[in-house]
């Protein structure tokens, strides 16, 4: 790589050609105050001014973020000119934003704020009109707030970058300018997968979760038989609410926590991924027995399936039935579980905890209730579930490991932790399929091959005397190539998992906010290394379970022999399994 030489603050320093101001300085030992790419790695094409430095060979001041080091600059971050232009920008940026700080989502964790701070921007130095507010909170997953909203267009380039989709641009002109779906539409009404990757990028509470704290509280309230379940992304995040490490499992302080919130019953998610495996696998090889429609292809992400019926309408076939792992295990609670322990469903109150926000919206579909009982009632995140421990005053880093309640349901094997990772479903799939065609267990369960963030991976394993190929997508932008060469007709696969959010659920849009200004004790390439710090600490955890595959799970083989009968039987059908329905995409 070409190196150039230039000055900051008159101190010599050689860079990498190429870089930005911003990325120079940070090289450098510099943080120069700034909203912008730098620290999350979305394009804001500088348009929020605030990390402005003065540069020789420039016309006035620039910004950093966008502004690229050539031969010979001298940079000056703390001229009396810079230091009042960036807080001069934040003053305008606060001038036409809702400050009602105390409320908002986003307190404690508001990049705005921070950067206010750090620039000394004094309070109503500019008055006027304000733009008018929009609030959308039509969905149950994601809310709107323009009152809050800075115009960084964060947002709109992480659905571009993820997805390939623009479902947020700017609206309107001038003073008026406002991000929104088209023509400042709800997202209830545009065909967003609500998949919450763009709150994850959002610098203020401009875009949020749907809370359902609220739902959660009336029920116990109420005395309903509240139980809890939470997916295994969880235990490798939830720590960094509470200052630990990225990639920390936490999951004995998780469950301690959880009971001391009042639930009944503390589940894993674990075993309902264990029984989606075994659902799954059966039904992929049914499917090649059958010469039914291939390559299958993973339903356990209702972003993914959001993001099918909208715009592959015609490739819905291809799906799994089975409905994802918190939904299944909602079902068993509510009839195998509640039978056997004599509760009443219509009492049982199921919360799930999820990495996801798109979890929220699945839990309303009305293919995923039985009788007009639903599967799962409320979702959290595992930042509300963080504000729920805060709220009552838990000390996390202080409680004792313990353990998830295994009574007839809730044990779970190595298979199902690593769900959260892009390329476990996959994983967990092939280590039970393989052992359905052979009719023994794999020498060695860990197929690395699916592992690693690669936007798209493919392998090709010998099972039972046949060579199965598969492929693992997770973000939509990479989907979409598997998707065109199945419309195609070109696909070599049989089988295909596709996860909604890059890097899989431990990268979800409900998990806790990665932003380096408030994770001073992390590496400065955190935001390159989170996803795989989260996904590595499920791995470590499938490696120190005692058993690794699903279809070994005891409580599953007692929960087929006892009351299913066996996998893709009538009454699995019945209770595991869903149907999909193509969506028109919205039209103006």
């Amino acid at each position: 790589m070409a190196k150039v030489n230039i000055k900051i603050e008159g101190i010599p320093y050689e860079v990498e050609a190429g870089m930005t101001i911003l990325e120079a300085a940070k090289a450098c030992g510099y943080e120069i105050p700034s909203l912008c790419t730098f620290n999350h790695g979305e394009c804001s094409r500088g348009s929020c001014r605030v990390c402005l430095v003065e540069a020789t060979g420039a016309r006035g001041l620039v910004a950093s973020c966008v502004y690229p080091v050539n031969e010979g600059m001298e940079i000056t971050i703390s001229s009396p000119k810079a230091v009042e232009a960036r807080r001069c920008s934040v003053e305008l940026l606060l001038s036409n934003h809702n400050k009602n700080c105390q409320q908002c989502d986003k307190n404690g964790k508001c990049e705005l704020l921070h950067v206010a701070q750090l620039v000394g921007a004094r309070d109503n130095m500019y008055q006027g009109e304000k733009t008018p507010v929009t609030i959308d909170n039509l969905t149950p997953s994601v809310k709107r707030d323009t009152s809050k909203c800075i115009l960084c267009g964060r947002c709109i380039e992480r659905c571009k970058n993820a997805h390939g989709l623009s479902v947020l641009g700017f609206e309107k002109r001038g003073f008026q300018t406002i991000v929104a779906p088209a023509g400042n539409r709800s997202f209830a009404n545009s065909p967003c997968i609500l998949c919450g990757q763009c709150v994850t990028v959002c610098p203020t509470g401009a875009l949020m979760e749907v809370s359902e704290i609220d739902k959660v509280d009336a029920a116990m309230k109420a005395g309903k038989y509240v139980v809890v379940q939470t997916a295994p992304a969880v235990r490798a995040a939830l720590g960094e609410e509470f200052g630990y490490k990225i990639g920390t499992p936490v999951t004995g302080k998780m469950v301690a926590a959880l009971r001391r919130l009042g639930f009944k019953k503390v589940f894993d998610t674990n075993f309902g991924a264990d029984l989606t495996i075994v659902e799954e696998a059966s039904e992929l090889l049914h499917r090649v027995a059958d010469k039914g429609v291939l390559p299958m292809i993973t339903s356990c992400s209702p972003g993914w399936i959001n993001y099918a019926e909208y715009y592959y309408g015609d490739l819905l076939p291809h799906l799994s039935s089975c409905k994802s792992p918190h939904e299944m295990f909602g079902a068993i609670l509510k009839s195998y579980y509640a039978e056997k322990k004599g509760i009443i469903p219509e009492d049982m109150f199921v919360v799930s905890v999820m990495p996801c926000v798109a979890k929220k919206y699945e839990k309303d579909r009305p293919e995923l209730a039985k009788d007009g009982i639903k599967d799962v009632d409320a979702v959290l995140t595992t930042r509300e579930l963080a504000k729920l421990i805060k709220r009552s005053g838990i000390m996390f880093n202080r409680l004792p490991d313990e353990d998830f309640d295994y009574d007839i349901v809730g044990d779970y094997t190595g298979a199902g932790v690593i769900f959260g990772a892009t390329g476990g479903v996959m994983e967990a799939a092939l280590r039970t399929a393989a052992y359905k065609l052979d009719g023994k267990e794999l020498k060695n369960v860990e197929l690395k091959d699916v592992r690693g963030l690669a936007g798209i991976k493919e392998a090709t394993y010998k099972l039972g005397g046949m060579e199965v190929k598969v492929a693992v997508a997770s973000g939509m932008k990479n989907a979409k190539v598997l998707l065109d060469e199945i419309r195609a007709g070109k696909s070599p696969y049989h089988f295909i998992e596709i996860m909604g959010c890059p890097g899989g659920c431990v990268a979800g849009g409900g998990q806790p906010f990665v932003k380096p200004c408030f994770l001073p004790n992390e590496e400065d390439n955190i935001l390159d290394t989170y996803r795989e710090k989260r996904a590595n600490a499920l791995y470590s955890e499938d490696e120190g379970r005692p058993i690794r595959v699903s279809h070994k799970n005891p409580q599953i083989i007692e929960l087929y022999e006892k009351f299913l009968g066996e996998p893709n039987s009538h009454k699995a059908h019945e209770l595991l399994h869903t149907t999909y329905s193509a969506k028109e995409k919205f039209k103006d």
